[in-house]
């Protein structure tokens, strides 16, 4: 624990591992089988509980509660794991809950930016580079994927899916899972347009983009119901990286697409 700063009020656990860089805020809180990577640092009266694993670089805030018990009446107090990862911000008063069931967890990936007051229930998983806005919901086993935006104050059903590079516009209650590459916003929710900005961010071409905009048309603006739909895409459509993640999201959607 070369270089560890904790501050005289703050209260570690002689369990827990803490690694080289790490700083620990006044009266922040930090549990027996927490594991704190290097660089990291833990800002006042954060609490980390429980099988917590934060992953280096990353950023916890003030009053935030990492790691706490499942807000789900089947948990019984099984072994389970909440984990963070590398060079990820987790702002003031969040609360990330570990999982329920034996050696299950919840994971929120690498550079990820969850702010302050959003809640990530237990077994969600979200990937990489994604942002969750402030007050933001996630019930339990959502599933976000990368460079998602979910904007402030947006609950999302439990076993939600998110697909990549998809935003979600503030306020809106997410019930079905949305699909990749596409914006969803109002009352009731809709699927309004591909995410252009966010695909010539990531770099993609105008090819990729050309194709992901003849499937969203087949998706949403044609007479087609989704199978219908499904066919046309693996039929009639260049198979490319892109496609084949579409397909595949729709295909194994438990709750459906939301149109």
């Amino acid at each position: 624990m070369s270089d560890v700063v904790v501050h005289k009020t703050a209260v570690v656990h002689p369990g827990a591992t803490l690694g080289s860089g790490v700083v620990v805020g006044p009266y922040a809180i930090i549990g027996e089988n927490v594991v704190i990577g290097d660089n990291v640092e833990i800002l006042a009266r954060a609490c980390l509980e429980g099988w917590t694993e934060v992953g280096r670089g990353s950023k916890i805030g003030h009053g935030a509660v990492i790691g706490g018990p499942p807000q789900d009446v089947k948990y019984k107090g099984e072994k389970s794991f909440c984990r963070i990862g590398e060079n990820s911000i987790v702002r003031e008063y969040v609360t990330i809950h570990r999982a329920t069931g034996e050696g299950k967890e919840t994971v929120v990936g690498d550079g990820c930016f969850i702010m302050a007051y959003a809640h990530v229930a237990h077994n969600c998983r979200i990937g990489n580079g994604t942002v969750i806005a402030n007050a933001a919901q996630l019930g339990g086993h959502v599933l976000v994927e990368d460079l998602v935006l979910v904007s402030g104050l947006v609950p999302v059903h439990q076993f939600v899916r998110i697909g990549k590079l998809s935003v979600i516009g503030g306020g809106v209650r997410v019930t079905m899972d949305i699909v990749p590459f596409v914006c969803a916003s109002g009352y009731p929710i809709r699927v309004k347009t591909l995410n252009l900005v966010g695909l010539r961010r990531q770099g993609y071409s105008n090819e990729d983009i050309g194709l992901l905009k003849k499937a969203f048309k087949i998706l949403f603006r044609s007479k087609l119901n989704t199978t219908q739909a499904l066919d046309e895409l693996k039929n009639g459509f260049p198979q490319t990286a892109e496609i084949k993640h579409l397909v595949k999201f729709i295909e194994s959607s438990a709750r459906g697409i939301k149109k």
